[in-house]
């Protein structure tokens, strides 16, 4: 009866099921989010585990160097989410369906945008340049050896007698209609109507509400950033002068409501779940920030945002934060967020039952379904199910649960630990 009713619920059928904290068949996501995806090395290899069509991974998220979930491996592996992304990258070059090969540093021929544009330098590092433009300095690194980039400090030392608020606002603009057809057009390309519809949100492409996101704050999309840029500089200024991070926040959430409210006029509730903010306020250890910080600088924005969402769309929320965040669980809620990502248990004070009995029934847990740092790449098949299996039990009791890993699959995990995943989700829902 129960795998009768595994054949029957299509993807939206169990998200519902989880916003409702109801128990039922989990939806497994892979893919679906720049916090839930899977490096192109460990893609093209799971495609060969497979026996798929053998072509290049294509590449929706260059810092991270995560590839696009095609339709066939999505349901070898079972999942059920298609992403909506947004016409502009971290790096701010257009990400849209223009795109050409590029032999990556380990030799992986994958597909990049067109206005994807590198160098190598004398130490053999590969450098990445915002919006393509190599006049200027560049604004991603990609160490010898590497398989990421990161982000270059391009911007003077922050001067605090000398600064202009505009600055740290420079990238954050109402978007234009070429963002607006874009999402418009992948809407309408959407393979499947019974899949989770998850989306880049105005967080992630320019547009707002990121809140000083730590990929964000160095301005990766701008030539030449100027403000508050250097993560030093930015924790100092939270602490010794919070008002002027409050008023960019200010500023940022009214330029990220109108993009929303441009966004659901365009698209309605055709996407299901919306990625706002994906700021990291945790270590593996304890939190950035004190939580009377947090809630005194961050939270009136977030409830902003998820107000208005709220009010005016069927949108979900979806608040990624890593680290050891558990003192401050309670004030995303309040905030608004219905999801919370990637659930990292493995941080101090963590513990999945706590996490469970605490917040479960309040919040929607996406992820926490492996420990990514050391069992996913380290252990076996056969460790990697067991471990997939107790999450499930613990995460999805009486609902409130999305399967994912805690944060992206990167490259050293083995192809054969990324199908234990998928076995374990299966069994699980079959009962």
């Amino acid at each position: 009866m129960e795998e009768e009713q595994e054949e029957k619920m299509t993807g939206k059928e169990k998200l519902k099921a989880a916003l409702n904290h109801e128990e039922a068949p989990v939806l497994f996501d892979l893919g679906g989010l720049n916090t839930t995806g899977m490096h192109c090395i460990v893609m093209e290899k799971l495609r060969e585990f497979y026996g798929l069509e053998k072509k290049p991974v294509t590449i929706i998220e260059p810092s991270q160097m995560l590839g696009h979930m095609d339709a066939d491996l999505a349901d070898c592996l079972g999942v059920e989410t298609e992403l909506v992304w947004g016409s502009r990258n971290c790096y701010g070059f257009k990400g849209e369906d223009q795109y050409k090969e590029w032999r990556t540093p380990w030799g992986q021929v994958v597909l990049v945008p067109e206005e994807f544009r590198t160098t190598v330098d004398a130490k053999g590092d590969t450098l990445i340049y915002a919006c393509g433009d190599l006049d200027y300095p560049a604004a991603g690194r990609m160490p010898r050896g590497g398989v990421y980039f990161d982000n270059e400090d391009r911007a003077p030392a922050y001067d605090e007698d000398n600064y202009d608020i505009n600055d740290n606002l420079e990238e954050f603009q109402v978007f234009a209609e070429g963002e607006i057809d874009w999402l418009k057009k992948q809407v309408g390309q959407l393979r499947d109507a019974s899949h989770v519809i998850t989306c880049f949100g105005p967080g992630t492409t320019g547009g707002g509400t990121c809140l000083a996101d730590h990929s964000m704050i160095a301005g990766p999309m701008l030539r030449e950033p100027k403000g508050i840029r250097r993560l030093e500089d930015f924790y100092m200024a939270t602490a010794a002068d919070p008002e002027i991070i409050q008023e960019i926040f200010e500023k940022e959430t009214e330029i990220g409501i109108q993009n929303l409210k441009k966004m659901h006029d365009a698209i309605g509730d055709s996407i299901d779940v919306l990625h706002i903010c994906g700021t990291d306020l945790g270590t593996q250890k304890s939190l950035f920030y004190s939580k009377s910080t947090i809630q005194e600088v961050w939270a009136p924005y977030w409830k902003k945002i998820n107000d208005w969402v709220h009010e005016n769309t069927g949108w979900k929320t979806f608040k990624h934060c890593c680290g050891s965040i558990a003192p401050i669980i309670d004030v995303l809620i309040d905030s608004g967020f219905d999801i919370l990502n990637p659930v990292q248990w493995t941080a101090d004070n963590m513990d999945r039952n706590m996490l469970k009995e605490n917040f479960g029934s309040r919040l929607v847990f996406w992820g926490g379904g492996v420990d990514t740092q050391h069992l996913l790449p380290e252990g076996t098949p056969e460790q990697v199910y067991g471990q997939a299996r107790e999450c499930l039990r613990i995460f999805s009791k009486n609902g409130g649960y999305v399967f994912n890993t805690i944060h992206n699959i990167v490259p050293g995990v083995p192809v054969e630990n990324v199908d234990a995943l998928a076995r374990a989700v299966r069994d699980h829902n079959r009962g």
